[in-house]
């Protein structure tokens, strides 16, 4: 359903540290967008091949594909600060370096695609950590308009630092471009500096990293929500990218073409998005998620249509100002669903993995588009973009995007480890769990029913062969059974419970039926015991 109370936009300009880093973020954006330009137009330079200069954009998304998850994992591991300081400093190196290469007249397309593929990479390394600290910048009930104003801010300097970039281009040179983009990470490493966030307490070992990695994968693959969003996302990106990847040479085919003219359609584009931005509090009293997300894949198809089938330099602007408004509802809307969707402990990963999604559709496309427009016209590639952009619409019929909070993923926070009787340590394991109910004949429909939920969780949050038993010879008892790799792995996998996940947990302890709580047996497998074992505190271990 619509949202029934308008937020203000503005609201996360409330605090601090989100003001002082929106702020430093802004100039930083300003000189991404100036070094894309220059980029983008010093490759219509170097080639005339449409399939390369397409391939500028994939070379910008294409890391985001391949890194992003390695990213989210580290981001929920370890201090997010860290990574960020370390990602802007390796793109600062990275654009020193194209300033200098371009200056010394030694640029060639492959070397132009490395670089910006490298600043891509450092691209990738900021992005999951910066878009999972929006929870420590401003409270939950204001992350949706903090990510829009990250979109605002964005597009506000996409709405200037194109036609900017386009101008210093025009003037300069590509090198000059590329140096303002070096100069432009230096508030933001400043930002970063002064920011000191309140993180919790760690109460377990860090997470081992191929198991962070693995364990963001589950997490994702068994939510139903983030699928939707990820393969919707997908889409978007594998339809949309046709019009930025393809822009230089629609701006290049007019006769007064020029890198000015790509950058002031650039710049309607970031007018378009800041106006979609203002708006998004309005048109989410009047429609619900998936309708705006429809809306979004049918303004990008009407905007791509209109680019291939009109010639006016003044058409192809008005048309740029729709898809800017598109791009920024659907984008905003699928990053704060997946933030919204997922508890904080994985969120990073959710998040890497969303981008992973959005920005590797974005890199297919940008090669597709391409090599469509090298063998068939550019107006052809952007007719044949808008094909799987209605599709895309149709879709969420059965692929509906859900509502903002329909669940609550705060930690329940009940967990207390155990007393042990057995010295382990928190590698020790497999770790095997098993609790047992008594359960009335009458309530074992609803039973079977919420353990079915149990069963996701389980599974989502670490647990292995998971099984439910019933006892042949008194049956209304049962157990329900499953492996943890190591104790650490089953101490995390019981402080990642939500208060969603709580309300399963009621449910079952309303159906039993025994004198005592259900009994929750923690024993270690062993498959050979050593004659000097402590023989007596082996087996196992009723808890409640």
């Amino acid at each position: 359903m619509p949202s029934p109370a308008r937020k203000s936009p503005f609201a996360p300009f409330r605090y601090s540290d989100f003001r002082l880093l929106w702020s430093a973020t802004l100039i930083s954006n300003f000189g991404s967008l100036v070094q894309a330009v220059g980029a983008a137009w010093m490759m219509t330079q170097l080639t005339d091949s449409a399939t390369l200069i397409a391939l500028v954009q994939a070379s910008n998304t294409l890391p985001i594909m391949l890194f992003a998850l390695l990213s989210g994992a580290l981001a929920d591991i370890f201090d997010r600060r860290t990574l960020l300081l370390g990602a802007q400093l390796f793109m600062a190196a990275v654009s020193v370096l194209l300033a200098v290469l371009t200056w010394q007249g030694w640029m060639t397309p492959l070397l132009l695609l490395s670089l910006t593929f490298l600043i891509g990479v450092g691209q990738a390394i900021y992005n999951p950590p910066w878009q999972a600290s929006m929870q420590d910048l401003v409270p939950r009930e204001d992350l949706a308009a903090a990510v829009t104003l990250n979109s605002v801010g964005f597009n506000l300097m996409r709405s200037v630092g194109p036609a900017a970039g386009g101008i210093i281009t025009a003037i300069f040179g590509a090198a000059t471009a590329f140096a303002v983009n070096a100069i432009s990470y230096i508030p933001l490493l400043g930002a970063l500096a002064r920011w000191h966030p309140v993180t919790p307490p760690r109460t377990t070992s860090p997470e081992p990293f191929v198991a962070a990695v693995g364990a963001g994968l589950r997490y994702v693959a068994l939510s139903p929500n983030l699928l939707r969003v990820l393969l919707r996302g997908a889409m978007f990106g594998f339809s949309a990218i046709v019009i930025m990847a393809l822009l230089p040479l629609v701006a290049k085919a007019q006769p007064q073409g020029g890198s000015l003219l790509f950058g002031l359609l650039l710049g309607c584009f970031g007018l378009g998005a800041i106006g979609g931005a203002l708006l998004n509090p309005l048109i989410r009293e009047r429609l619900d998620n998936e309708n705006i997300v429809r809306l979004a894949f049918a303004a990008f198809a009407g905007a791509a249509l209109a680019l291939a089938w009109t010639e006016s330099i003044w058409a192809h602007a008005l048309a740029m100002l729709p898809a800017g408004a598109a791009w920024v509802l659907a984008l905003s809307l699928f990053n704060v669903t997946v933030q919204l969707s997922t508890p904080r402990w994985v969120v990073a990963r959710a998040l890497a993995l969303y981008q992973t999604a959005v920005f590797g559709g974005m890199a297919l496309g940008s090669w597709v588009w391409g090599a469509v427009a090298s063998s068939q016209g550019v107006e052809t590639a952007m007719v044949a973009a808008a094909v799987p952009l209605i599709l895309g619409a149709v879709l969420g019929h059965w692929l509906r995007i859900p509502e903002f909070g329909t669940l609550d993923l705060d930690p329940v926070n009940r967990f207390r480890e155990p007393a042990l009787r057995l010295d382990l340590r928190g590698r020790s394991g497999p770790i095997m769990v098993t609790v047992d109910y008594i359960i009335d004949q009458k309530d074992v429909p609803e039973f079977l029913r919420l353990m079915a939920l149990r069963r996701n969780v389980r599974r989502r949050d670490g647990a292995r062969n998971w099984a439910l038993l019933r006892d042949l010879e008194n049956p209304e008892r049962w157990s329900e059974s499953y492996h943890i790799a190591t104790w650490d792995e089953y101490v995390r996998h019981n402080l990642r419970r939500t208060k969603a996940d709580f309300e399963t947990y009621q449910g079952l302890q309303a159906l039993h039926r025994g004198e005592h709580p259900p009994a929750v047996h923690r024993m270690i497998e062993r498959h050979t015991v050593p004659e000097t074992d402590d023989m007596p505190l082996i087996g196992k271990l009723e808890l409640p």
